[in-house]
């Protein structure tokens, strides 16, 4: 296979990464009920923000057995190239790390704009709009919005904008999976 044809792969397995975005809408929810718990001090809500994030493979690998998407492509060489993509991000959450302590109040505005950042290079190995488009979406607007408002704004709109991109990506999966019947039947 030729690397266009290992990304349509990789992307048609895994409906392209849609278990983890599904993961996702849930992860925020939680974010969501964590920042409106009535908690006054703050680094205890992001704490228990942190705890809430850690169940995502978990919960991704759950839903890859109901929407019948592989979890791990392991025999696509480009499996290992989204694997580094993902765990680029927690590289990333030292700078929440640091936030932690040091701006507590903005926690949920860095972790939606690490979430948002780390899409990017998925857009290229799904030959997906969707991730491109939401990873400079979710990041800027994480941004403004966090600066302006609270964190329980900041995980309403997560939520909102986790939901249309999954939205987008049920599209773009149909869309692939036509692709695919297409040109399997005019060989």
């Amino acid at each position: 296979m030729n690397l266009d044809e290992l990304r349509i792969d990789i992307a048609k397995r895994g409906k392209k990464g849609l278990h983890f975005i599904l993961a996702s809408v849930i992860i925020w929810c939680a974010v969501l009920v964590v920042s409106l718990l009535p908690i006054r001090d703050v680094q205890t809500k992001n704490l228990l923000t942190f705890c809430f994030t850690a169940p995502l493979p978990p919960l991704a690998y759950m839903i890859s057995k109901i929407i019948k998407a592989e979890f791990s492509a392991n025999d696509n060489p480009l499996n290992k190239l989204g694997v580094l993509f993902s765990c680029n991000q927690f590289l990333y959450l030292l700078i929440a790390m640091w936030i932690y302590p040091t701006v507590p109040d903005k926690m949920v505005m860095v972790l939606a704009i690490i979430f948002g950042a780390h899409l990017l290079p998925f857009g290229w190995l799904y030959k997906s709009n969707a991730y491109s488009v939401m990873s400079i979406l979710i990041s800027f607007t994480a941004i403004t919005i966090g600066i302006i408002f609270n964190a329980v704004v900041v995980s309403m709109i997560m939520v909102v904008l986790e939901i249309i991109f999954c939205i987008w990506l049920m599209l773009e999966n149909k869309s692939l999976a036509k692709h695919n019947k297409y040109f399997s039947t005019n060989k």
